[in-house]
């Protein structure tokens, strides 16, 4: 019941959500009560590095990143699928983080590249490696973030 109700909480604010129509331009989304630019560099691997993510796995691979993206209001703004690892640039909710967001990723398209790809993936213990690399990214330098704090701090 919870479960259904935070889905259906989450359909209603991402149907009220405004948002920029070009996406390559990273301008800030509004809601209710926030002004917010949350965007994710993300890459992860296969265990061992192993280079099986290609032809009909990586075409099943970035349906299922694209599919669970769309799901949750996650805007995907560069996605490259190597033989041997996943970037991934996305924009993300406030209330998402890294871990959450490379967790949902990773469990959606384990489950189902494990499942349809047996033959493939069945000598490795766990499709991904437990690492990552998560960066933040947007439209402020460090630099001018410090001038902003420092202007507030009258200094």
């Amino acid at each position: 019941m919870a479960l259904a109700l935070d889905n259906l909480l989450k359909v209603l604010y991402i149907s009220s959500m405004e948002t920029t129509a070009n996406t390559q331009k990273l301008d800030y989304q509004r809601d209710e009560h926030r002004v917010h630019l949350i965007v994710y560099h993300l890459i992860w691997c296969p265990k061992r590095r192993k280079p099986l993510l290609t032809g009909a796995i990586q075409e099943r691979c970035q349906t299922l990143i694209e599919g669970k993206c769309k799901e949750k209001g996650w805007t995907i703004l560069t996605l490259a699928i190597m033989p041997d690892h996943i970037h991934l640039f996305v924009r993300v909710w406030p209330s998402d983080s890294a871990a959450q967001v490379v967790k949902e990723l990773k469990g959606v398209t384990s489950f189902y590249l494990r499942k349809e790809f047996r033959e493939q993936t069945s000598k490795l213990p766990s499709l991904w490696t437990r690492s990552y690399f998560a960066s933040t990214a947007g439209n402020v330098s460090k630099e001018t973030i410090e001038r902003y704090i420092a202007a507030q701090k009258g200094l």
